[in-house]
């Protein structure tokens, strides 16, 4: 399926369900994935735009195996704004089944919930998953995993041990942080370490394993 067509498809798809449905298509296919979103209807419901970076679940495509990556449909996603989401992940894949790209549809059900709580069941998924956020840019995307590392490990940066780098470390490599263009640098800056010192962290990893 080529971009054309896709960006058909997207247009279809926010027609159908009005102004409150993100379609988004990340391209898998770049060089680099800093730019991945190649078409977006619709991008005030997320805040993205054309040319901004992944989500978390595209990231997490490129570090793990793709044979066993399933779509998933019917999810329940929020924003920073605190706008509630249905939204629903379909990977696009060549003939080689290959992932290519990853289709993404954000429906704001929060008026909707607001309006009448009885339509839970109706609008969202039957599991009661942590919710994922939505990140609007790649640099927020960054900062995100960030957070996460530094509560993963449990006390602020200021107080942590080589020990506790090591381990806020490991957490970013394996949710696929370093893949984004010049993270390492932002990572270090944030931990007070070179990114020698990240590489090096990283084998200790590798070894311990």
């Amino acid at each position: 399926m080529d971009i054309t067509t896709i960006a058909q498809l997207a247009r279809g798809l926010a027609a159908q369900f009005g102004p409150n449905c993100e379609v988004v298509y990340h391209d898998l296919t770049q060089s680099s994935i800093d730019r991945s979103i190649q078409v977006i209807e619709n991008g005030h419901v997320t805040g993205r735009k054309l040319g901004d970076g992944p989500s978390q679940v595209v990231i997490d495509t490129l570090k793990h195996r793709q044979s066993a990556i399933k779509d998933h449909l019917g999810y329940r996603t929020t924003t920073k704004d605190g706008k509630t989401l249905k939204s629903s992940t379909i990977f696009l894949r060549d003939d080689n089944d290959e992932i290519i790209g990853i289709l993404g549809i954000n429906f704001d059900i929060t008026h909707i919930l607001q309006a009448d709580r009885a339509l839970q069941s109706l609008l969202l998924s039957e599991s009661d998953d942590a919710q994922e956020s939505i990140p609007q840019d790649v640099n927020q995307l960054l900062d995100d995993l960030i957070d996460k590392s530094i509560e993963l490990v449990g006390k602020p940066v200021a107080q942590m041990k080589k020990e506790d780098k090591i381990k806020a470390i490991d957490f970013l490599n394996e949710r696929g942080a370093f893949l984004v263009t010049k993270s390492a640098d932002r990572v270090a800056q944030h931990f007070g370490i070179s990114k020698y010192t990240i590489y090096n962290y990283t084998n200790v990893n590798k070894n311990q394993e």
